[in-house]
């Protein structure tokens, strides 16, 4: 379930596997040439049947170095998921070619064995070729393999498994021959046999081989998620924050690369920036199993178990992507009531803005049934810079509003009063501390009764804004 390490630049992985392939193809021809030499000059059917082998793992190392060349080209127009699938399909080729071999191996064993012999003349060349050949893949079988390990790469896995069952084969076929040579030295007749019996045994291994690396090709060629894959992102995900479910997790490989689809539910009144956020974790979560997997995040809105009435209220606006706060309710003779503040573009026309919050409106009626009434003020929503300047500071308005504000016991202090005149509109703003335990509700309540009592005290005041502070964030 691993992929290629970031660490590995891409030129130094294509250098290694390319270099790796074509060693491995000029051992393959070599000793392909040497035991179709000895075989025939033999006459044996266990070499013959192994420089078949090695005949077709000299096409393997040819078609594996071909693959290992395109798999390594970036993704296109055409190939937007890159050419690795070719490493998928080269080592399917390779199983067929395989298992044609074990049937003119079985065939022509069969035949020698019941209807057909033929003397076989073990030499010394013939062994010496055979214990040259084992040499020969237990070194590229252990290069390759490497090579594969490192970069994950199944092409080369496939010729690494097919040169180190190679290694035991011709141990067979070099076991078969001096059975061979014993049963003439003592004489004993069916010990000639060796030979033939020796081939099926290589074909059988071939066979073997051949289903594994089969169920393997075939596997990634249907896209099959690797075994436990699925299970263990779906458990690392739970300690993802503010996941509330995984409605799907689909993975596909390409050679040596894993490309995994993710659908995640968030609650529907999340923002958008934060949906963002929720994926890149969960990609972060699917990196660290599958190391430079291409991931995707599909985020779904989900209504969570514990929303509230206020929740669905606004979820119904977010749906709309209106903006409504204020949101109060309030339970007369056991019917709800709902009051909201919506801000609208201030460019709107009021009869189109009045049709908006009416839609909105019988859109909450319907989702939330609990509601018996809802009434919506409708606020301009800035969307012009609007030039202004600062006053002086004005030192008989400030003491009336701090004598104003004397008035509130819960309000401990007030400062930074500050002083704009907007389109001859008159702004003012300050800060005010609190209690550090007063709740955010209680503190709103002050704060509202405060604008209200200011713009009592000093009529030409268009707008007051208050910025509330614990005491321990005042140090005055």
């Amino acid at each position: 379930m691993s992929g290629v390490p970031a660490a590995f630049s891409s030129e130094s992985m294509q250098t290694e596997k390319r270099r790796a392939a074509a060693n491995s193809l000029w051992a393959a021809l070599a000793i392909t040439g040497l035991k179709i030499f000895v075989g025939i000059a033999t006459g044996s059917l266990g070499i013959l049947s192994e420089a078949a082998h090695s005949a077709l793992d000299l096409v393997a190392a040819t078609i594996t170095l071909y693959s290992v060349r395109v798999s390594d080209k970036p993704a296109d127009a055409d190939h937007q998921y890159g050419h690795s699938k070719v490493e998928n399909f080269s080592a399917f080729i390779e199983t067929g070619l395989l298992l044609v071999t074990c049937v003119v191996i079985v065939y022509e064993g069969i035949k020698r064995l019941f209807f057909h012999h033929v003397e076989i003349e073990p030499s010394l060349a013939a062994f010496l070729t055979l214990f040259f050949s084992m040499a020969v893949d237990f070194w590229r079988s252990r290069a390759l393999g490497n090579i594969a390990a490192k970069y994950d790469s199944q092409a080369l896995q496939a010729d690494a498994l097919h040169f180190s069952t190679d290694v035991w084969s011709s141990g067979v076929v070099a076991l078969g021959l001096a059975l061979v040579a014993l049963g003439r030295r003592a004489h004993i007749p069916w010990l000639v046999k060796a030979d033939p019996i020796a081939a099926l045994f290589v074909a059988g291994v071939i066979v073997f081989v051949s289903t594994r690396l089969a169920r393997r090709t075939i596997d990634a060629l249907l896209d099959a998620a690797p075994i436990g894959a699925r299970s263990k992102i779906i458990a690392a995900l739970k300690s993802v924050e503010g996941l509330l479910e995984v409605d799907r997790v689909r993975i596909r490989r390409a050679g040596n690369r894993y490309f995994a689809d993710v659908s995640i539910g968030l609650a529907r009144n999340v923002t958008f920036q934060r949906s963002g956020q929720v994926a890149d974790q969960v990609t972060s979560t699917v990196h660290r199993l599958l190391p430079n997997a291409d991931v995707v995040v599909h985020s779904i809105p989900r209504a969570p178990s514990a929303e509230n009435i206020f929740d669905r209220v606004r979820a119904v606006a977010t749906r709309h992507n209106l903006n409504v706060h204020d949101v109060s309710v309030q339970d007369l003779h056991g019917h709800l009531h709902v009051e909201q503040h919506l801000e609208m573009d201030e460019k709107l026309p009021l009869k189109q803005a009045h049709d908006g919050v009416s839609m909105l409106e019988a859109e909450i009626l319907h989702e939330v049934p609990e509601i018996a009434s809802i009434l919506t003020h409708i606020e301009s929503e800035p969307a012009t810079i609007e030039a202004g300047e600062q006053i002086q500071r004005d030192a008989r308005l400030e003491s009336r509003l701090k004598s104003v504000s004397s008035e509130f016991p819960e309000i401990l202090d007030t400062h930074d009063i500050a002083v704009k005149r907007v389109n001859g509109r008159v702004y003012v703003s300050c800060h005010c501390t609190f209690p550090d335990e007063m709740p955010l509700s209680h503190v709103h309540d002050v704060s509202t009764a405060l604008e209200a009592r200011f713009k009592q005290e000093a009529p030409e005041l268009f707008r007051v804004l208050i910025h509330p502070e614990p005491k321990t964030d005042n140090r005055r």
